[in-house]
């Protein structure tokens, strides 16, 4: 009796560790994240602090790509796709695949969403803010 208490305690135990363990996180930026867009398709972990370059990224990437993919990139339901997602990690869409985005649109191929359009009025240099923004919310999220 004393080594099936033991065993159940020991079981009980192993399952409330996984479960604390694989809790989702509930910090103040996921929280945001999560509230800030109904239709978004991905949560995240928005980082504590942007580079100077990312700060700047942000402001165009709100200025312009917001509309369809939502603040802080995370997409929108039946608009278009979250950027901070594994797909879009550098070693399968290196940065040149953001510049040649914006200036060539792109085939859709890995989303329904349809195909997106060229952007018009953002430089390279605009992009190159963008991909910074874009990049440091993915290594937050553990997209290397």
């Amino acid at each position: 009796m004393k080594n099936k208490l033991i065993l159940i305690a020991a079981v009980a135990l192993t399952f409330g560790i996984g479960f604390w363990a694989t809790k989702p996180e509930t910090t103040p930026s996921r929280i945001a994240a999560a509230l800030d867009q109904d239709t978004a398709l991905v949560e995240i972990i928005i980082p504590a602090s942007l580079s100077e370059n990312g700060k700047i990224g942000r402001r165009v990437y709100n200025n312009v790509c917001a509309t369809c993919h939502a603040p802080n990139a995370v997409g929108q339901a039946g608009v278009a796709p979250p950027l901070i997602h594994k797909i879009y990690e550098p070693s399968h869409h290196g940065d040149e695949s953001f510049q040649r985005a914006v200036a060539l649109g792109v085939r859709a191929h890995h989303w329904p969403f349809g195909n997106m359009p060229p952007i018009d009025g953002l430089s390279r240099a605009d992009v190159k803010y963008i991909i910074h923004f874009l990049r440091e919310i993915q290594r937050e999220n553990g997209i290397n």
